[in-house]
């Protein structure tokens, strides 16, 4: 009977799966918070090194926190890319929070009142550690502890590095430039499992790094969004065909 109210429960939260102690979401949780979090200190950095002040620097962790839009912005600036189209480099990248925030909006079911708080944590970190988790419970605790820890942790360390940039010098020496790259790519891999995806991945590799030495600085970030559709395009031609 146990049983079967713990299961018409996880129905009801719309998750599926056993319960997960407590401790053990939040284990999970810091883990991710804080190894991703120590990544705000090249960020601080490089967004020094690129032109910007440290409250500029600041304020986008503050107010954008969405690690790769805020590398994609800054190296895009670093390069002498338009401010208006870094901009737009960043917020396509930056779009993908929405999409996760429909999914997340249904597993956390949190008051009207409490979204707009919890939107701002609507992030890749948080939603890879939410979607991982079985009982509504725990993706509540798994998406609280991530975002709070990470939110602490990266606006710390974009901070000291914003502070520290004089001292360390050019980032390029130190390889700094390259971190968020690096980090994006880390969070990335896992998510593609199937054919369709990788190919995607590969073509806006070939789109982004080919158009490169050819159009201005954060353009080539916009034409890789299309590798998508492409790829969508070519498979449906070719299940037709099939």
């Amino acid at each position: 009977m146990a049983e079967q109210t713990a299961a018409a429960q996880t129905h009801v939260d719309g998750v599926d799966g056993a319960d997960r102690p407590d401790a053990a979401v939040v284990r999970d949780a810091l883990g991710v918070g804080v190894a991703v979090g120590l990544s705000g200190f090249a960020f601080g950095v490089t967004s020094a090194g690129s032109g910007l002040t440290v409250l500029q620097t600041c304020a986008l962790s503050l107010l954008v926190f969405t690690g790769a839009s805020q590398f994609a912005l800054v190296g895009a600036l670093a390069a002498g890319g338009n401010p208006f189209t870094a901009a737009a480099g960043a917020f396509f990248l930056g779009v993908r929070n929405a999409f996760y925030g429909l999914r997340l909006s249904q597993l956390l079911a949190l008051p009207r009142a409490v979204r707009p708080f919890a939107a701002q944590w609507v992030i890749d970190e948080t939603t890879a550690v939410a979607l991982a988790q079985p009982t509504r419970r725990s993706v509540r605790i798994g998406f609280t502890v991530t975002g709070l820890s990470l939110y602490l942790l990266w606006n710390l360390t974009t901070l000291l590095g914003a502070l520290g940039a004089e001292a360390i010098g050019d980032t390029d020496t130190w390889g700094l430039d390259a971190a968020g790259p690096a980090v994006f790519l880390a969070l990335l891999a896992p998510m593609l499992r199937t054919a369709t995806e990788r190919a995607v991945a590969a073509l806006a590799v070939l789109l982004g790094l080919g158009l490169l030495p050819v159009l201005p600085a954060g353009v080539p970030v916009l034409v890789a969004a299309l590798a998508a559709p492409a790829v969508l395009w070519a498979e449906g031609r070719r299940k037709g065909d099939a």
